[in-house]
């Protein structure tokens, strides 16, 4: 977008066009802020557009299609062995973060809201500097400043990524192969992710985590189920293992685990390092104006406001959970605060999370576990969805729903899913906590049959002691 001279002062400058900055910045400026959004990148969207949520999704559709194709016999229908075109597969994913991108200037227009391409940094608590790709320089002027930078994939000393063989999450999107064989450290979302991704396009694919079980986050029978599944479809998972060495001097990758006290030797093609994300807080000229820093996160206050008033912070670049929807949250409380209305903080035990693996794992509130940390007195139900007409419809029969509750007052705690459309199925669980619902007003709301969602329904039952199906 072409930028004038004229265009210095503004009501709010945010620095990161993600999806919390730019979704702070269309708040901002549905409440009459005068907004801009700086961008270091060549096009709008952040991280989770072009090197996230979207792409990764995109080839994990990709490679959903291909396994349903595989198993289309058992469907009655028989077809050819299908065959991956690993470039087109790449043009296509590359088609849908192209159009978002040009969604995100539609809106930027429609908002009136500037968008500046350059990197920005902080001269004063109400001024930015702005180095453009040119090498040009210009200062804005702004009652606030949001900080919306987010972060990159972490590196670690004994593995560094060089985009050939040792990858991160950035390199492995723009793959043009498939390699034969793949290491992939790391089975959080990320990781289990792309090890579904590779197996079902047809790489030998081993996932290790060094804890004592895969998504760690996740309530505990949700990975034994996950981890079940995945081992069932062929991935070497191996847990409580951690990477020791990595020798890249030969035509292969050799790898040096190390369980306990055994020590195991693996040859791969590639290795893909996926053991999270670090913020990108560093040289912003944020320290020198008081605001603080802690292991790299910016502290914020309930409306995400840092020590220094008119600078505000969300998405990955505070101690939230690293998650596009909670950046996306995060920035309407900020806009809200900082044009002067009524804000709502965030309650974090409310954020879904979801994994895009096959089967999916989609969550939301309290695992059993913490519900129990935190003194409730715990019930749970769990409903298979072996046991459901839609899922056996769909042949994806594998996974369950947990719920968990508190007995003395019927409370909602927790719903916990692994199976067929996990991440869509789960909002109804989020509507629930938001609402603050009871489990039996869940298990006494009418579900249409046959559907996936019904499993909610009878996982609620369940957790009364009275399930209906099974």
């Amino acid at each position: 977008m072409a930028q004038t001279d004229a265009q210095q002062n503004f009501d709010l400058v945010v620095l990161g066009s993600g999806p919390g900055g730019y979704v702070a910045a269309i708040r901002a400026a549905q409440l009459g802020l005068k907004v801009a959004v700086v961008e270091k990148d060549p096009k709008f969207g952040g991280t989770c557009l072009h090197r996230g949520c979207i792409p990764t999704k995109a080839l994990l559709h990709t490679a959903s299609v291909l396994q349903e194709i595989r198993g289309a016999a058992h469907l009655g229908i028989d077809v050819a062995a299908p065959v991956l075109d690993p470039a087109r597969a790449q043009a296509r994913k590359q088609a849908v973060v192209d159009k978002n991108a040009r969604g995100i200037e539609y809106l930027f227009k429609k908002n009136k809201i500037t968008g500046i391409h350059g990197r920005g940094r902080l001269l004063a608590a109400n001024q930015v500097g702005v180095t453009g790709p040119e090498g040009d320089e210009r200062i804005l002027t702004a009652r606030h400043v949001l900080i919306a930078t987010g972060s990159v994939p972490r590196e670690i000393p004994i593995a560094p990524s060089d985009g050939v063989r040792i990858l991160n999450s950035d390199h492995i999107l723009n793959l043009d192969r498939v390699p034969e064989s793949l290491v992939v450290l790391g089975a959080g979302a990320v990781g289990t992710e792309f090890a579904s991704i590779y197996h079902a396009f047809g790489a030998k694919v081993t996932l290790v985590e060094m804890l004592p079980r895969i998504l760690p986050n996740e309530d505990e029978d949700l990975s034994k189920e996950l981890l079940r599944s995945l081992k069932k479809r062929g991935i070497d998972v191996r847990v409580g293992t951690a990477l020791k060495a990595v020798d890249s001097s030969g035509e292969r990758l050799r790898l040096a685990l190390e369980k306990g006290d055994a020590k195991v030797e693996l040859e791969a093609e590639m290795l893909l390092v996926a053991v999270g994300r670090a913020p990108v807080s560093a040289d912003l000229g944020l320290e020198a104006l008081g605001v603080k820093i802690e292991r790299g996160y910016l502290e914020v206050d309930e409306y995400l406001r840092t020590a220094v008033p008119s600078i505000y912070a969300i998405g990955d670049v505070i101690n939230t959970p690293w998650l596009a929807h909670v950046a996306s949250a995060e920035g309407i409380v900020a806009a809200e605060h900082m044009a002067g209305e009524k804000a709502r903080p965030l309650n974090y035990d409310h954020v879904p999370s979801c994994t895009y693996c096959a089967p999916e794992v989609a969550s939301v509130g309290l695992t059993e576990a913490a519900a129990r940390e935190r003194g409730y007195d715990v019930a749970t139900g769990v409903f298979p969805f072996s046991a459901l007409g839609k899922a056996l419809i769909l042949d994806q029969a594998e996974g369950f729903v947990k719920v968990v509750r508190e007995t003395r007052y019927d409370e909602l705690l927790g719903v916990h899913i692994i199976g067929p459309h996990a991440t869509d199925l789960i909002a109804e669980a989020c509507v629930a906590l938001r609402v603050e619902s009871t489990t039996e007003e869940l298990f006494r709301t009418i579900h249409a049959h046959p559907t996936l969602s019904e499993g909610v329904m009878e996982a609620a039952h369940a957790a009364f002691g009275h399930p209906i199906h099974i």
